[in-house]
Order: structure tokens, then C-alpha cells, then sequence
């Protein structure tokens, strides 16, 4: 096995979304919803975090269910890139 260097991430993080806008050049916003359950009373809550995703080829649209994967920091928000469709 090779050592990964220092802006590979061995263990990138997968998630699924759906793209929430479009607007900016090469780039996506990605919601991604998440439920946890409550430590005391045990009720799942729901919670959602956007995510700002590469998208160079301007290929998806409002409402699109999409896989994300982490990657090296592309800018400042952005550390994904979208895998799938």
C-alpha cells in the first residue's frame, strides 16, 4: 500500500444530497439532510447542513439527488466534488 500524500484523504467522507442552487460558476450548493437520535429522549430530529460542491462541467440542476465525495480544498467553502447523478 501507498502512503497517502499530504492532500489526498485516505478515508473521504460520501454523502447524499440534493442540489439546493446552481447560481454560481462551477460551483453547486448541496443540502444534506441527517437524522439523529435525541440522547435523553430518544426521538430522531432532523438536521440539514449545505455543502458548497464543485461542479465544473455545470451538468446538474435545482432539485437533483446527487453523491458527494470529500476531496483536497478546491477554495475556501469548497472540499467536495460531485461523484454522481
Amino acid at each position: 500500500m501507498s502512503k497517502p500524500t499530504k492532500n489526498e484523504n485516505s478515508n473521504p467522507r460520501k454523502l447524499t444530497g440534493v442540489v439546493t442552487s446552481t447560481k454560481m460558476q462551477d460551483t453547486a450548493v448541496v443540502t444534506v439532510d441527517r437524522y439523529e437520535k435525541h440522547p435523553k429522549y430518544g426521538k430522531f430530529i432532523k438536521s440539514s447542513k449545505k455543502y458548497s460542491v464543485h461542479n465544473p462541467e455545470n451538468n446538474v440542476q435545482e432539485g437533483d439527488k446527487v453523491v458527494i465525495l470529500e476531496t483536497r480544498p478546491i477554495s475556501k467553502t469548497k472540499k467536495f466534488v460531485i461523484v454522481s447523478e
